[in-house]
């Protein structure tokens, strides 16, 4: 009965799929995709800000240094995952429609999220800090390293899309450092209303769950699969998502990590960006490859969101409040 009890669904994991299904049966579009883009763009900005306000110093400071954290998540983000799409796609040629195997390659080149990674990281009550240091640095090398491995891989030109970058820095760095400036002001506000936090949190994560449904809808995703292509994905993107939780979860233990730590890890090192996909596979790829290559992120990235979601909560359910 114990058991049974821990699978029923919380009010948070009921919240994200009703926002899925709300995504999917009623997608934002025309004008109201700016405005939805903005709103989240400002959830995420006030999310760092009280996360900036919160962190001390110290704790930025020894986020930052965690070399063995951050070379663990690059390790799980540009070694373990193209190993596993590496083999996953050249098994699955056969299987898929043209150019889904190839996106199957590609989604495992990318690099992590930032906001998803350090929001569920925040929302488990993991390293914040040590999070925010190691998704933006995997996310930035990432603009680098995916064209030139999957240059390696499959021979493929382009440029790099250097603009990227400073959509980095506006949207989580200089929010995060504003916040941390002005912690002398609010930062005992900010200590003494966690639940403001953990709603500015939990908010972003819907607003971007609703945002990738619906963009899955505008942009034809359920139409351009075949029934078959669609449950192979799905349980390929399932395999491959439980694979790398699984194994970063063990290599943190193994490793001696602490706690909070290895939730930094798991979340950093498990999740791959749609944001930078999306425009580094117009630039890589022809226009008539593009629609095949993107779907395996778009359906992997709204899978990650979920699954990291309800995760996080368990983390956050778990911990020990000593050791927080």
């Amino acid at each position: 009965m114990r058991f049974l009890s821990n699978l029923r669904p919380d009010h948070f994991t009921i919240a994200l799929l009703a926002t899925a299904a709300v995504g999917t049966s009623l997608p934002a579009t025309g004008a109201a995709i700016p405005l939805l883009k903005i709103i989240i763009s400002s959830s995420i900005a006030v999310l760092f800000f009280l996360q900036g306000a919160r962190l001390s110093r110290d704790t930025i400071i020894k986020g930052a240094i965690h070399w063995r954290l951050h070379l663990t998540v690059f390790a799980a983000t540009f070694i373990l995952f193209p190993i596993l799409g590496l083999v996953l796609s050249r098994g699955l040629e056969s299987v898929l429609a043209p150019g889904i195997a190839l996106g199957v390659l590609y989604l495992c080149l990318l690099p992590s999220t930032i906001q998803s990674s350090i929001t569920f990281t925040s929302l488990a009550n993991g390293n914040v800090a040590a999070a925010i240091c190691s998704a933006s640095a995997s996310n930035m090398l990432g603009v680098f390293l995916t064209p030139l491995l999957m240059s390696f891989f499959m021979h493929t030109g382009g440029t790099i899309p250097l603009s990227s970058i400073g959509s980095v820095v506006a949207q989580i760095l200089v929010p995060f450092v504003a916040g941390h400036f002005a912690r002398s002001w609010i930062g005992g506000w900010a200590e003494r209303h966690r639940k403001l936090t953990g709603f500015v949190d939990r908010g972003a994560i819907l607003l971007v769950v609703y945002y990738a449904f619906g963009e899955a809808v505008v942009n034809g995703l359920w139409h351009q699969l075949s029934p078959r292509d669609l449950i192979i994905l799905l349980l390929l993107s399932c395999v491959l998502l439980a694979l790398v939780l699984v194994i970063m979860t063990g290599a943190s233990r193994l490793l001696g990590f602490s706690r909070q730590d290895e939730i930094a890890i798991v979340f950093c090192g498990s999740k791959k960006s749609l944001g930078s996909g999306v425009p580094i596979a117009s630039i890589l790829f022809p226009a008539a490859m593009v629609g095949a290559i993107i779907l395996p992120v778009m359906l992997f990235h709204q899978i990650q969101l979920i699954v990291c979601a309800v995760l996080a909560r368990w983390y956050a359910g778990r911990l020990d409040p000593v050791s927080h």
